[in-house]
């Protein structure tokens, strides 16, 4: 692909479907939290009243900035932010996969 040295690597990247660091870290973070879904309360765990965050997982208070800069903390936040339809797919890993990198790729961070 032909382009400018100082153009946006952006394009080419969405052309080549390559992500971006920053988004192969939000992608790893999405995987780990999927597969380790048991571990996270959802808010309807938490909370009886009936909201449209309760399929959200649920983020604990943490004052400390190094528990809010970590895995956990960041995941919770990162997957409370998917559309309900990529959420849905949580459950089957393989379209969950697929559905997630297409959004990261066509949102690039």
């Amino acid at each position: 692909m032909n382009s400018c040295r100082n153009a946006s690597c952006r394009q080419l990247f969405k052309g080549l479907n390559i992500l971006p660091i920053q988004s192969q870290n939000i992608y790893s973070i999405l995987l780990f939290v999927t597969k380790n879904k048991d571990q996270f309360l959802s808010n309807s765990q938490v909370h009886k009243i009936n909201t449209r965050q309760t399929s959200d997982l649920y983020v604990p208070t943490e004052n400390l900035t190094i528990c809010q800069k970590g895995v956990c903390y960041s995941g919770i936040k990162i997957y409370s932010h998917l559309p309900m339809a990529i959420k849905d797919l949580s459950d089957d890993k393989n379209k969950f996969k697929l559905s997630s990198k297409q959004y990261i790729l066509q949102n690039s961070f």
